[in-house]
């Protein structure tokens, strides 16, 4: 393997750390046990023939096997202090579920975590079978297996590039909003239907420029100064200081929830986790 990666038996035995001529020694004697000749001298390099390669790639196959064990030892280790898998909406899935990790991580610092960021649909099946130990999404399943926790976050807020001229007010309605450059999330997202449902109440529509499937990008079109829109402000703390933020009437409200197993494993991590969603909730980081 290291002659054929390296390109040269000198190279070879530098990786290795052995000697030039106790590398040539080794290749002559795997050549003599197993009776193929592995390599060809090609302009004084050794060159692999089609056997060689051959054998090289069932010796790699058996290496990546080893690994693979090292990685499962690795793991059992781990989950004797404890090891939790959690799932996270994206919109929800960077500075929020960072922010979750953190306060969960002092009081367990040993604790393993593993964070799979997907659609609700995705994390809500992963939690029917069990895959997963909680997951964050934004809406409920009513299932006798599944424990459901509804999560207390902040009303919708008005996402404004800074310095907008609307930054000077202390709330807005689709009615201050309704000339401006607006950025939707997708026709088939819950917020987008929430959002215009509210524009709908006033008799408006939002002057949609630009749509966009998710948080983050629906953020950072905002911060470049591409228009405004109505957010979830913890799916927004990726772009703090980069926006002005602004309550936003008539208020919306959001269905996050945290779904578990109702006899979950390392079940008194989970609560603790569960209680860490519930305090970041309490205290979006957006300015």
């Amino acid at each position: 393997m290291a002659v054929i990666e390296a390109g040269t038996v000198s190279r070879a035995a530098e990786i290795l750390r052995i000697s030039q001529p106790a590398a040539s020694k080794l290749i002559q004697d795997l050549e003599a046990d197993t009776g193929l000749q592995l390599f060809e001298r090609d302009s004084g390099r050794l060159v692999p023939t089609g056997r060689g390669m051959r054998l090289y790639e069932e010796v790699e196959r058996v290496f990546g096997g080893v690994r693979q064990l090292a990685r499962a030892v690795d793991v059992i280790r781990r989950e004797e202090h404890g090891h939790l898998l959690i799932g996270a909406m994206p919109a929800l899935s960077g500075p929020f579920i960072t922010r979750v990790i953190t306060g969960f991580r002092r009081r367990h610092p040993e604790v393993f975590i593993s964070v799979e960021a997907r659609s609700s649909q995705f994390l809500t099946e992963a939690v029917l079978l069990r895959r997963l130990d909680l997951a964050l999404v934004i809406s409920g399943l009513e299932h006798s297996s599944v424990q459901v926790d509804r999560v207390s976050s902040p009303s919708a807020v008005v996402a404004l590039p800074l310095g907008h001229r609307l930054s000077k007010k202390a709330d807005l309605s689709p009615v201050d909003l309704k000339e401006e450059p607006f950025i939707a999330y997708a026709p088939t997202g819950t917020m987008r239907r929430k959002v215009d449902a509210a524009f709908e109440r006033f008799g408006l529509k939002p002057n949609i420029v630009i749509e966009a499937t998710t948080a983050p990008n629906v953020a950072e079109m905002v911060a470049a100064g591409l228009g405004v829109t109505v957010a979830d402000p913890l799916a927004l703390e990726h772009v703090a200081g980069r926006i002005a933020s602004r309550p936003f009437t008539p208020v919306i409200d959001f269905d996050y929830v945290l779904i578990r197993p109702v006899r979950a494993r390392n079940s008194n991590l989970v609560a603790d986790f569960v209680e860490e969603v519930h305090a970041a909730a309490r205290t979006p980081k957006l300015t």
